[in-house]
């Protein structure tokens, strides 16, 4: 199945993954030059997303995508 899907979204797959790679590169060098005003940032951005994720309720194993409602208790 995880094959079918990535090969059928490979541009947007292949775009995730440059931006993953962008991502671990710019950790990478704010850790190894020191750079705490970078990493910072990045925690606090990273924060703010993770809140978002628990704000819309997908921090649970339940696959509803998002897709869950107050309306559909």
């Amino acid at each position: 199945m995880w094959r079918d899907v990535f090969l059928g979204n490979k541009d947007a797959v292949l775009e995730m993954l440059g931006r993953f790679s962008e991502d671990l590169t710019a950790l990478q060098r704010a850790i190894r030059w020191g750079d705490g005003d970078a990493l910072f940032s990045l925690f606090s951005r990273t924060r703010e997303i993770r809140r978002n994720i628990i704000d819309a309720g997908q921090e649970t194993a339940e696959a509803d995508f998002g897709r869950h409602t107050p309306s559909d208790s």
